[in-house]
């Protein structure tokens, strides 16, 4: 592995598509890779702080763990959200504090509890008895979040299905069983599904979590805290700004009072639009389809089991070529992956693309979320590698101004270190901090 974490940091004038055309320029250069736009990190950091200057952001580490993205929000002194023991470790080891992190899996491995006990993460949610018996004899110590169910049933992955309980009769049955248990109980979480298009789903949860939220404080519970989840869309034609109004509606309408801490788990939002992954076309075929009509198939050196796997999920990514000709003819096409399996289709025939030759290379934009944190080596294919930069005016301010600023030493790196570095397996040749 690398001795240290290094990134690219950007001369005056240059941007991560110069980078890219510099990379691929390169005769003896052929692997596909993910490039990371800090900048856009940063920027999107700040644009939820403008949007919603009440909500804190705690991070899903299960989006993409990339240490380039760990880091700047480490640097940014955000929240982290949690679901295992291993996601746990990889926030401490950044010197982030315990009480910045939740642990919001809310059905959780003894062994991972135990871990959270022993580093000092105190906040977790639960959604049923057994778990409250479960934290009652391993960690006892633990503050707890009840988990309500409040669905937008339009969202592409309906969350409620396996966590989550009533906001009624069943969450006051729990609220009175860690009474009896002495549990402690600060606060409400819900997550309204991955994938919201319903603007007002955070409203109407908000709404819900205030009865449970009242309820908790009649029992004396010392609650202080509402976590919103996650579910915010993260891509350029699909922004926050109509779901932040509506949430900030629904913070004043039920919990006015600012004492409330207010936080939420955004991960794709936070992560997919500074990431583009490049790739190359290694064979190409030309077929007659069904109309009588010409489809060009490309057959790229990435797919879905290594940086795709959304794919397999109705995601939908868009190509194009490193070198575009404005004025090209477009053609249908057909993207294929790497693999030997013909469910390895990235996109389809609906796609428009100008004629292409083997060793083109394509960007395909916005694949930041559940793609390098979800991927296999099928067939013995690696992840592509994956690389940062980051502008020099933000580099100053996440070693000098940040609020926790990263240590400068041997962080920078050339475009030749990048492009010869390639006696190490994949997964070990990123390029970080």
């Amino acid at each position: 592995m690398h001795s240290s974490n290094k990134t690219l940091v950007l001369q005056d004038n240059t941007n991560i598509y110069d980078v890219i055309e510099k990379i691929v320029e390169n005769p003896n250069y052929d692997e596909p890779f993910f490039i990371c736009d800090i900048d856009q990190l940063i920027w999107n950091v700040e644009n939820w702080k403008r949007l919603m200057p009440r909500v804190e952001i705690f991070y899903a580490v299960k989006c993409n763990y990339n240490r380039e993205v760990l880091e700047t929000f480490a640097a940014l002194d955000l929240g982290f959200d949690c679901a295992t023991m291993d996601e746990i470790s990889k926030i401490i080891a950044l010197d982030v504090s315990p009480n910045k992190i939740v642990f919001s899996n809310p059905t959780k491995i003894i062994e991972h509890l135990e871990y959270a006990k022993q580093t000092g993460v105190r906040a977790m949610t639960f959604d049923n008895e057994e778990e409250l018996y479960k934290i009652k004899k391993h960690y006892p110590e633990a503050e707890l979040l009840l988990r309500i169910r409040c669905d937008d049933e339009s969202a592409k992955y309906v969350l409620g299905k396996k966590f989550g309980v009533l906001p009624g009769s069943e969450a006051l049955d729990l609220l009175r069983l860690a009474k009896q248990l002495e549990l402690t109980i600060i606060g409400v979480h819900f997550h309204v599904g991955s994938g919201c298009s319903d603007y007002y789903a955070y409203y109407k949860a908000l709404c819900a979590a205030k009865g449970v939220f009242d309820a908790a404080i009649e029992l004396g519970f010392p609650v202080k805290l509402i976590d919103i989840g996650g579910g915010y869309p993260g891509e350029t034609i699909n922004p926050i700004d109509k779901i932040a109004e509506t949430t900030n509606a629904g913070l004043l309408d039920n919990f006015p009072d600012l004492s409330v801490k207010i936080i939420a788990e955004p991960g794709k939002y936070c992560c997919n639009t500074p990431y583009k992954l490049v790739t190359q076309i290694h064979s190409k075929k030309i077929v007659i389809d069904e109309n009588n009509k010409k489809i060009r198939m490309y057959y790229v050196d990435v797919n879905v089991y290594n940086s795709l796997f959304s794919v397999l999920f109705g995601e939908y990514y868009k190509f194009r070529p490193v070198c575009e000709n404005k004025n090209a003819q477009l053609h249908p096409c057909i993207i294929w992956g790497s693999t030997s399996d013909v469910n390895d289709k990235i996109t389809d025939k609906f796609d428009y693309l100008p004629d292409l030759n083997i060793g083109d290379w394509l960007i395909v934009e916005e694949t930041g979320a559940y793609t390098v944190s979800i991927s296999c080596e099928y067939n013995g294919l690696s992840m592509p590698k994956s690389c940062a930069v980051i502008s020099k005016k933000n580099w100053s301010f996440l070693t000098t101004k940040a609020p926790k600023p990263i240590r400068k030493e041997k962080f920078t790196f050339s475009l030749n270190d990048f492009l010869k570095d390639r006696d190490q397996p994949a997964i070990f040749r990123k390029i970080y901090f």
